[in-house]
């Protein structure tokens, strides 16, 4: 019974074993949003993708590759606040990349549609990792592939300063938004 169902797989053209999956994320397509909350008014400002790769095998979870941020392209649109932002609290001359590097992925993975993934790995920024879960929204179509997350870095607990002043007063964590496009 077991050899008619493997043959009968095999002549259908459906794989017996998932096959590791990779995607390679477009820097030009892939947008990352942050939002800093202070009681006068938020910021809102942007990073630049430098590159990414995820591989993942959909039936056991293990994942690995890199998705690598270009600190020092951080922009609020302010020069002054900017400047502030790259020279004391990221200190990107120092530390020029943030990575997020998957190792496992959690949830139903559809190859031709969209998924809601959990995916477990490691946040490094400010020369520390941290260990972080992205909560994914993945949809699948043909070749491409766009991926949405939302995720909270608590930069203060994380080692990097608090730009507050005695008159501004800001959040202790950042609000970043992921909107990745690539291929398979």
């Amino acid at each position: 019974m077991k050899r008619t169902l493997a043959l009968l797989l095999l002549a259908s053209g459906l794989p017996l074993l998932a096959e590791e999956l990779a995607l390679e994320l477009d820097p030009a397509r892939t947008e990352i949003h942050f939002t800093l909350g202070d009681p006068l008014h938020t910021i809102h400002g942007t990073f630049q993708l430098k590159r990414g790769t995820i591989r993942f095998d959909p039936a056991t979870g293990k994942a690995g590759g890199a998705v690598i941020v270009d600190v020092a392209s951080g922009d609020s649109g302010g020069r002054a606040r900017d400047r502030r932002m790259h020279k004391d609290i990221l200190q990107s001359d120092r530390f020029p990349e943030a990575s997020f590097s998957p190792e496992k992925i959690e949830g139903l993975f559809n190859p031709e549609g969209e998924s809601r993934l959990e995916i477990h790995g490691l946040f490094t920024i400010h020369g520390a990792a941290h260990e972080v879960t992205l909560h994914s929204q993945v949809q699948m179509k043909g070749d491409e592939v766009r991926a949405s997350t939302h995720f909270s870095i608590p930069y203060v607990k994380w080692g990097m300063k608090n730009p507050s002043t005695f008159v501004l007063r800001v959040a202790d964590h950042v609000e970043i938004d992921l909107n990745a496009v690539g291929r398979k």
